[in-house]
């Protein structure tokens, strides 16, 4: 039975996958139609992605849609045919066994449990069928005009936000107590979600959160070689 005004929020990215952002819009900019717009593309994507390192220790959010750039001018089918196969045939497989196992942990404590994305929605709706052991799953979404995406991320993004008023939010329309709730984070960002519950714990964590969590006395969980 689910426990009323408590809920476990767990990163995706790091806890559940290992491949992240970056990943994606390389897979999407190297499929695209012709070689020309393929190499522009992965030229954005490596222009990114020493911002995106830099920034995703400080504003996850804006370093997201840094990356999802690359994809502006594809239309709205190539993006969700490409994202499907991005899915099935390389994402799925990096799903972390562990990290289903915590899930299931958490789903049997009679916790609500919901899962935090980085990666856009015609992702990770294909990928859920190959999830379990979640309640809720949220993630961000490309913006679209006249079938064409636009690079641009739908407010609010998922990112290093989620421990601010999106959590706020969140927790009023639930009626959370978020002192009785529980946040499982990989990244120095998600120390904003970790410090806002009453039960925080640092999963798989990169130096920064690593660091932050020793100092915090937070619990720290490795399992991913």
């Amino acid at each position: 039975m689910t426990q009323t005004n408590t809920a476990a929020f767990v990163r995706v990215e790091g806890i559940l996958l290992a491949r992240g952002v970056l990943s994606a819009a390389a897979y999407l900019a190297a499929n695209a139609k012709k070689f020309g717009e393929r190499a522009l593309r992965l030229g954005l994507v490596g222009l990114a992605a020493p911002v995106h390192r830099l920034l995703g220790q400080t504003d996850r959010a804006l370093a997201h849609r840094l990356a999802h750039l690359a994809i502006r001018g594809m239309s709205r089918d190539r993006v969700e045919v490409l994202c499907e196969e991005y899915a099935e045939d390389v994402l799925k497989d990096t799903i972390l066994d562990q990290g289903l196992e915590l899930l299931k942990r958490l789903q049997a404590e009679g916790r609500r449990v919901v899962l935090l994305s980085d990666s856009i929605e015609p992702i990770m709706k294909p990928l859920a069928r190959h999830l379990k052991h979640y309640d809720e799953l949220v993630f961000n979404h490309i913006e679209f005009e006249d079938d064409e995406a636009t690079g641009r991320l739908l407010d609010p993004v998922i990112g290093s936000n989620v421990g601010g008023r999106w959590l706020d939010d969140y927790a009023a329309v639930h009626k959370l107590e978020l002192a009785r709730c529980s946040a499982y984070g990989a990244h120095g960002p998600d120390m904003l979600l970790l410090s806002r519950v009453g039960k925080p714990c640092a999963v798989n964590p990169d130096f920064v959160l690593r660091r932050s969590a020793k100092d915090a006395d937070w619990p720290i969980i490795d399992y991913r070689d």
